[in-house]
């Protein structure tokens, strides 16, 4: 598996898994009927933010992940990053290897720490995967997020130093 910058050409196949993740409104605080070019443009970031594939041996978008600061000005030391993993392609170390990336990309940029703002809570294979990779649970909003199935469940803010 490699992981790179994605480029302008990734984003149809980083679409396709995206909008259906999205659609199906467990892990995700976006509008699940969110089109194209409002998921493009949460996305597919500009600078300082940036996005990356994970690409298999013959190029195939396997999952795609974003950094960026995660406030303006003042608190621009600490990143912020999402994730997403074609479900298809579910069960590889797809999460894990860009997990590990971009907390070593964030850490090769200066940032202090990384942190996540809204982890739901339900998503627990997330929440684990962040854990085994240093980051603490530093608060649970509760009921702040509304789970097609499960109904109001919390979102985690979680954090780890670089």
């Amino acid at each position: 598996m490699l992981i790179r910058e994605a480029t302008a050409a990734d984003w149809p196949a980083i679409w396709e898994f995206f909008r259906a993740i999205v659609a199906a409104g467990e892990t995700y605080t976006y509008p699940r009927d969110l089109d194209e070019d409002g998921g493009r443009e949460i996305w597919m970031l500009r600078p300082p933010g940036r996005t990356f594939v994970a690409v298999d041996e013959d190029g195939t978008v396997l999952g795609s992940a974003k950094m960026n600061p995660n406030q303006l000005g003042a608190g621009s030391h600490i990143a912020g990053a999402s994730f997403m993993v074609d479900p298809r392609r579910a069960g590889r170390g797809v999460g894990r290897a860009l997990g590990e990336h971009v907390l070593e990309r964030a850490r090769a940029e200066g940032y202090r720490a990384m942190q996540f703002n809204a982890v739901v809570e339900a998503n627990t294979g997330a929440v684990a995967l962040w854990k085994s990779l240093g980051f603490t649970i530093l608060a649970t909003v509760p009921e702040a997020f509304r789970h097609p199935d499960k109904g109001f469940v919390g979102l985690h803010i979680m954090y780890r130093e670089l």
